[in-house]
This record gives structure tokens, C-alpha cells and sequence, in this order.
């Protein structure tokens, strides 16, 4: 039996061949065929979920929440010393230098991912803006919403902060950060979907495992995860949920 392998569509393109490499390791050490799925979006990876495709998902902290309560997915890992952080960020001389300097009717790119947009709008919160008063422009990418701010098309973006410090250091010089969260309790998770929990044993030792052998600092260093992966329990996942309420309120 092969099992499906969903990756969160929000990792820099630098990291694909990382998830390719760490599937390709998690197979050869838990003994478990798998298959990577990659989804270009939100709405592909949507669609897959709809599907009931995955088996095992690496997901963002906002869907992780609604699939560990609506769907019975088990989390069991995530990411060690590693945080979902979020970056506003404008063009190198735009007027603005803070985020209170974001005025009403202001246009923001972001990209669909929930989970950001929940961040940058406690961000905004000192600036007194709330979602309504804020012209979004929603783009396929980051690199797109990169783009925009440096052309002036719109006046900031949202980022994942991992991926804003993976632009090139041309697209970085054009731009200038107004503001980066600093949560320290949000990440992605990996979840295991309730059907295939007989395998979830071998699938967890061999991830938390990945770093210990010669050969293992390339696959993490590929994926932008130092310290690769350690266990999450129900409560850890309980405390993020509580969090992700918070945000949502």
C-alpha cells in the first residue's frame, strides 16, 4: 500500500528538492511506501483534501487546527525551534517606515494562506486597521506579492518570514521590512490521517530519527530545518489551537 504525502504550499522553491529527499529518506527507514504530493495552492491542496487523498499531511498551523478537529487527523510532529513567523514588508523608499504608517484604503498583496493573514492582522492592529478597511490583492505566490511591492503596485505584502529570507538578496534590497511577528508558539505540523495510524510507529521513529545519521544534514539543510523535526503531543497541539482561536477572535 502507498501512502500520500501532502506538503503545505508555502515553501520557498529552493526547498523542493528537500521534501523530496526527506520522503525519499522517511521510506527507506520506516519501510512504508510513500508518495510526495505537492499542490501549486491552497485551492489545489483543497481539492486533494476533499479528495480524502492524504494520508500524511505537513501543514500550516491555521489548517492543522480545522483538521485535527473536523477531520480526526492525529498530529505527532513538527518542526524543532522552528516558528511560523510573518513579515509586512514595502519598497525600499516607499513613505512608509512603520506599520502605523498603513493607512486606511492601502493596498496589501498576500498570498491565500490563512495563517498569515491572521498574523499580519494583529500586526496591523497597532496602525488601527481591521480587514475591511484594507484593499487585499491576492496573488498565486510570494515572489508575486515581492514583485508588486517593489513596483509600487501596492503598498505592502505578507510574507512567511521563512520565505521573505529566502528572496533573492536583489529582490531583499528593494524592499524594506516594517514589521516581524514574534510568536514563538505557532508551526507547521505533520499529521497523520486517522486510517493509516497502524504505520504511524514507523513513520514517527524514523522522522524524529532523521539527524542523528551520516548523511542527514543534507536533507535538513535542504528542507531549511537545522534541527529537523521533534514530537508533538495532543497538548502541544491543544496549546497552538487555543492560539490560532485567539487569532481568529
Amino acid at each position: 500500500m502507498t501512502l500520500n504525502f501532502l506538503i503545505a504550499p508555502d515553501f520557498a522553491p529552493q526547498r523542493f528538492a528537500g521534501w523530496h529527499m526527506l520522503n525519499t529518506t522517511l521510506q527507506r527507514r520506516s519501510g512504508l511506501r510513500l508518495h510526495l504530493l505537492t499542490p501549486a495552492s491552497p485551492t489545489e491542496q483543497a481539492a486533494l483534501l476533499a479528495q480524502d487523498k492524504a494520508d500524511l499531511v505537513y501543514a500550516n498551523p491555521f489548517d492543522a487546527t480545522r483538521m485535527i478537529r473536523d477531520q480526526g487527523y492525529v498530529p505527532f510532529a513538527r518542526p524543532a525551534q522552528c516558528f511560523d513567523e510573518m513579515v509586512i514588508a514595502t519598497e525600499v523608499e516607499s513613505a512608509l517606515h512603520r506599520v502605523e504608517d498603513i493607512k486606511p484604503g492601502n493596498r496589501i498583496a498576500l498570498t491565500e494562506h490563512q495563517d498569515i493573514k491572521l498574523i499580519g492582522l494583529r500586526l496591523l492592529e497597532p496602525a488601527d486597521l481591521i480587514e475591511p478597511m484594507i484593499e487585499w490583492v491576492v496573488v498565486d505566490s510570494f515572489q508575486a506579492a515581492a514583485r508588486l511591492a517593489i513596483s509600487g503596485k501596492v503598498q505592502a505584502a505578507f510574507f512567511l518570514a521563512e520565505v521573505y529570507a529566502s528572496l533573492t538578496q536583489t529582490t531583499r534590497s528593494q524592499m524594506r521590512v516594517l514589521i516581524e511577528s514574534q510568536i514563538s508558539d505557532i508551526s507547521h505540523v505533520m499529521l497523520a490521517h486517522p486510517r493509516m495510524l497502524s504505520n504511524l510507529p514507523f513513520l514517527r521513529e524514523a522522522l524524529l530519527g532523521i539527524g542523528h545519521e551520516k548523511g542527514d544534514d543534507a536533507v535538513l539543510d535542504a528542507l531549511g530545518l537545522p534541527k529537523g523535526f521533534e514530537a508533538m503531543t495532543p497538548e502541544d497541539a491543544e496549546v497552538m489551537m487555543d492560539l490560532m482561536d485567539a487569532l481568529l477572535d
